[in-house]
């Protein structure tokens, strides 16, 4: 896999970048869960909305069309009958994808402690 060569002249704090809106489609509450079951490979609508638990059809259809204009996803068409419509990430996905995985992995590895630091927030706030 090639080296990503970061681009310094995109600054999604601008609101006018467009990388903001590729920010907002890979960060968006289904982007981060559609990428992370995509790292294991290829799946159909049908798996993808199974793997990602309380996704509408109509969520995960926009989240997919979204990706797959950002060039992240790669949607295949199946000519059978029914037709079987395969997604994948593309080259460019693969690194988004792993990074994601890495926070996702360390909100696991944290709940512990951030449902912690929750009881005590909420023990605080009825105190007041």
């Amino acid at each position: 896999m090639s080296e990503m060569v970061q681009d310094t002249s995109f600054d999604v704090f601008d609101r006018n970048c467009p990388g903001r809106a590729v920010m907002e489609h890979i960060a968006s509450r289904w982007g981060v869960l559609v990428l992370g079951v995509l790292l294991s490979g290829t799946h159909r609508f049908s798996e993808l909305r199974r793997a990602v638990g309380g996704v509408s059809e109509k969520m995960l259809a926009q989240t997919l069309q979204a990706l797959e204009r950002d060039g992240l996803v790669h949607r295949e068409v199946r000519p059978v009958i029914p037709p079987h419509v395969d997604y994948s990430l593309t080259d460019l996905g693969v690194p988004m994808a792993e990074q994601v995985r890495g926070l996702y992995r360390l909100i696991e590895s944290s709940t512990e402690a951030i449902l912690a630091a929750q009881a005590d927030y909420d023990d605080r706030k009825a105190g007041r």
